[in-house]
């Protein structure tokens, strides 16, 4: 259990870093860049805005234990489908090598803190009916 919870807030910090704290900072600190990747993709400037928007709702919704199984569901799918578009974006627009496997990459990360997740969850549950048979008897 330890080797798997370990695994998963190693994924699910570089999750918060490069999807949340990152685009979030640089909304803050630096606004100037915030449609730096998204203007020469040909996308409208709000655009940006509301992506870090979404991406911060969506890592806080992973990373905060208490949040609700199906809400945590919906902001995993939600990452797992701006990471891919931006793969498609990059592969249609610019064609940089570069920029197209670093969402790859992410998603990768996004990948490993889901299956992480659903490990933790099941022996979660595991224990928590093997408690459940133990008191009452059933």
């Amino acid at each position: 259990m330890k080797t798997t919870k370990i695994a998963f807030w190693a994924a699910t910090i570089f999750i918060v870093l490069w999807e949340g704290v990152m685009p979030l900072g640089t909304v803050l600190f630096a606004p100037q860049y915030v449609t730096l990747g998204t203007k020469p993709l040909g996308y409208p400037d709000y655009f940006a805005y509301a992506l870090t928007f979404c991406k911060v709702l969506g890592v806080f919704a992973i990373a905060y234990p208490k949040t609700p199984a199906k809400l945590k569901e919906w902001a995993y799918a939600g990452l797992t489908f701006n990471l891919i578009f931006a793969f498609i974006s990059h592969a249609m627009v610019d064609h940089n090598i570069g920029y197209m496997l670093m969402p790859l990459v992410v998603l990768g990360s996004l990948a490993v803190s889901y299956i992480y997740h659903n490990k933790m969850a099941r022996s979660r549950a595991d224990y928590d009916s093997a408690a459940y048979q133990e008191a009452f008897g059933a």
